[in-house]
């Protein structure tokens, strides 16, 4: 496997590729309908176990065919087969976006053994976004546990390749990101769209972006604010939001991070070359 830090050549293997990108994929269709789950029930505090889906108007058990990742949607036309009720265009969209961004994920680490760990990245960044935007809310439930097992991923694909020092630059890039929000937040609590939650989500953003690179921690960091701050003004210039107004930040950091991510490595070698 080669290592994350390195340029690869995708197209050296295009089935390879195109096999990998597929299954991330299926899998992120899926994971996607689990996450919907979590969307729903983790900011009422619910089990997102116990009891299986079911419809929030009637009640009633959502049949294993009717559970399909968005073909099931589409063939009950968005309305629940007992009562009719109809069920949001949210349930389909994360799925698909869940597809989207693990197929993302297979295609930047098609060959690497760290792919698992940017799933779960991906996953995170989804589901606790569309909490936050719908709830200006980061739970626990889904950092924490991301930060758990993101972390023992990495330090799998460090040992399979038998160099600690990424997974050494992973943990100090999640203090780093971290305590740069937090001391932020400190240095300025009024006017600070962050919460509590921003900087313990930074600890799962900065994990995996130190992974990539020192670098990669501070672009990621600086494409959430820049991103944040171009639509924190474009809300108050349309009277959207005061100037004082809280608005959900978690998205942002976690469209910078995957930014980084993805294309990170050209931008910082673009950059250092100018």
């Amino acid at each position: 496997m080669a290592r994350l830090c390195r340029v690869r050549p995708v197209a050296s293997s295009p089935a390879m590729t195109a096999f990998v990108v597929a299954c991330c994929a299926l899998l992120g269709l899926a994971i996607g309908s689990f996450l919907n789950v979590v969307i729903y029930r983790v900011p009422r505090k619910e089990s997102v176990v116990r009891p299986r889906s079911h419809c929030p108007g009637c009640n009633t058990e959502i049949a294993e065919r009717d559970n399909v990742p968005v073909v099931s949607w589409l063939l009950l036309r968005g309305r629940c087969r007992n009562c009719g009720m109809r069920i949001s265009f949210r349930y389909p969209a994360v799925e698909l976006a869940c597809a989207a961004l693990f197929a993302a994920m297979g295609l930047r680490f098609w060959d690497d053994w760290a792919l698992p760990a940017y799933l779960v990245l991906a996953a995170a960044c989804l589901a606790g976004s569309v909490i936050d935007i719908e709830h200006l809310l980061l739970p626990n439930r889904i950092v924490f546990p991301s930060v758990a097992i993101t972390a023992p991923l990495l330090a799998i694909a460090a040992g399979i390749d038998g160099k600690w020092w990424p997974f050494e630059r992973a943990v100090l890039g999640a203090l780093i990101a971290s305590g740069s929000l937090l001391l932020l937040a400190l240095a300025w609590p009024r006017g600070n769209a962050m919460g509590g939650g921003d900087i313990k989500f930074a600890l799962l953003l900065g994990l995996c972006l130190g992974w990539l690179g020192f670098g990669h921690v501070a672009l990621g960091l600086f494409m959430g604010f820049l991103l944040g701050s171009i639509v924190g003004v474009a809300l108050v210039a349309a009277k959207a939001k005061a100037m004082q107004s809280h608005f959900a930040f978690g998205p942002f950091l976690a469209a910078g991070t995957l930014l980084t991510v993805w294309w990170g490595t050209p931008i910082l070698h673009w950059y250092t070359r100018t």
